[in-house]
């Protein structure tokens, strides 16, 4: 019998350190003697560094890749794996928990209360049922309503720690030479980017601890922008979660997304213009059943093209933001649409000419459209995206990445930018729900 119980976190380069940093540096009777990762590429040739783990450590703590868990429960005679990440349909967790348990450790899930910090600032958050649901337009929305009511809103951005570990402590962005000195990847830049462009700094990193107290110092409120589906970090006052008009029972099939659900002040139903009446019935139902007391909204994310015109009668090549492609379960996003919609001569499907890990990427997520995911997690990766854009000889690219290709890509094929914005279709108005909760 030991001394402590020998642990494993498994997650994706997010919330399982951060709930390294808050429980488990907390109660040293719980030691971590390894993470694993998923489905997050790269991560699982790193470790987490012992300056990191603080003082009841006295070396890195390795990472592995997930499948490698029954070995690892094995080796480092595991009592119990935490399951620390997002977006995960109900029977991913339970077959997880099975496996875990059929090699004898106890399978646990931590909740809010020992992981979520509190702010010394008022705290909105914005969280989700499914990636690619609609929260960072939202959240932009709600940070451009902060500062035309003269506040400087804190924007803390759920993780995205794909560098060094020890360099990307606590961050903080407020030009493109920030972006550059971090060597951000695209999927960095896709969150990271449109906050600069409103011209407001933006808070990452892995000590969240740190990351909230710096954007304090600064910031009259806090406005946490949540990834995938994820918890908020910070205790909210107010918790805003949005659901997918376009995917009706994931609200209810996908983890953490239904405790978001349940826990919410306001749901926002997104995308609504092009959803089936049953749909919102069906997602109206179990927010009555699940929530009854929160308020519910209805909303659009509204295409907007830079230069249409240049899309009418060309050979397009659309590329969409990752992971709402990849785990997030979508097949086509907005620049799909502005295809269709400004009316494009051809859409080039790149399946058949993808390169390398963005030939990997259609292989294991073989939902997809005829649609470039933009994948860019390290250096090699971007070449191979860059070597597939090159490939397709297309007459324009429908840039529909936040982040903007142009920052990260070299290519000689003209580009037009697509963007969402925010836009409100039904309910009592967000903006007076801001105001009010504001005084």
């Amino acid at each position: 019998m030991h001394s402590k119980f020998n642990c494993i976190i498994a997650g994706a380069a997010g919330r399982d350190f951060h709930d390294f940093q808050t429980f488990f540096r907390k109660h040293p009777e719980f030691h971590v003697c390894a993470f694993t990762a998923t489905q997050i590429p790269y991560i699982d040739t790193r470790v987490f560094p012992q300056s990191l783990a603080g003082p009841d450590y006295e070396s890195d703590i390795p990472i592995f890749p997930e499948e490698q868990l029954p070995e690892l429960i094995n080796q480092f005679e595991i009592d119990f794996v935490f399951l620390a990440y997002s977006d995960l349909a109900y029977d991913t967790v339970m077959h997880t928990a099975s496996l875990v348990q059929s090699c004898g450790a106890s399978f646990v899930l931590l909740g809010p209360n020992h992981f979520q910090l509190q702010s010394a600032k008022p705290v909105i958050a914005v969280t989700a049922v499914r990636t690619g649901a609609g929260k960072s337009p939202l959240t932009r929305w709600i940070a451009s309503r902060l500062s035309e009511l003269k506040l400087t809103p804190g924007v803390i951005r759920h993780p995205m720690p794909y560098g060094e570990l020890e360099q990307q402590r606590c961050q903080r962005f407020a030009t493109e030479v920030d972006l550059n000195a971090y060597d951000c990847t695209i999927e960095e830049r896709e969150e990271y980017e449109p906050y600069l462009e409103l011209g407001l700094p933006i808070f990452a990193g892995v000590d969240y601890e740190l990351i909230l107290r710096t954007a304090e110092q600064e910031a009259d409120i806090i406005l946490w922008d949540g990834g995938n589906n994820d918890f908020s970090f910070v205790r909210p006052d107010l918790l805003i979660t949005v659901a997918d008009a376009l995917r009706p029972g994931h609200e209810v099939q996908y983890y953490p997304g239904e405790s978001n659900l349940r826990m919410a002040d306001v749901i926002v139903i997104n995308k609504v213009a092009t959803a089936e009446s049953e749909s919102l019935s069906q997602i109206k139902a179990n927010i009555q059943r699940l929530n009854p007391t929160a308020v519910v909204v209805e909303s659009n994310l509204e295409i907007v093209v830079q230069e249409p015109e240049k899309i009418t009668n060309r050979r397009v090549l659309v590329v969409e933001d990752g992971p709402t492609l990849l785990h997030g379960g979508m097949k086509i996003g907005a620049g799909y649409c502005a295809a269709n919609q400004f009316q494009a001569k051809q859409v080039i499907d790149p399946r058949a000419f993808a390169v390398g890990s963005i030939a990997k990427a259609y292989q294991q997520y073989p939902h997809m459209g005829p649609i470039l995911p933009a994948l860019g997690y390290s250096e090699t990766q971007r070449a191979e995206l860059s070597q597939t854009i090159q490939t397709s000889e297309a007459d324009l690219i429908i840039d529909a990445t936040p982040a903007g290709l142009s920052h990260v890509i070299q290519t000689t094929i003209p580009i037009v930018r697509v963007r969402y914005e925010f836009q409100q279709t039904a309910g009592t108005p967000l903006s007076d729900m801001i105001d009010e909760f504001i005084r």
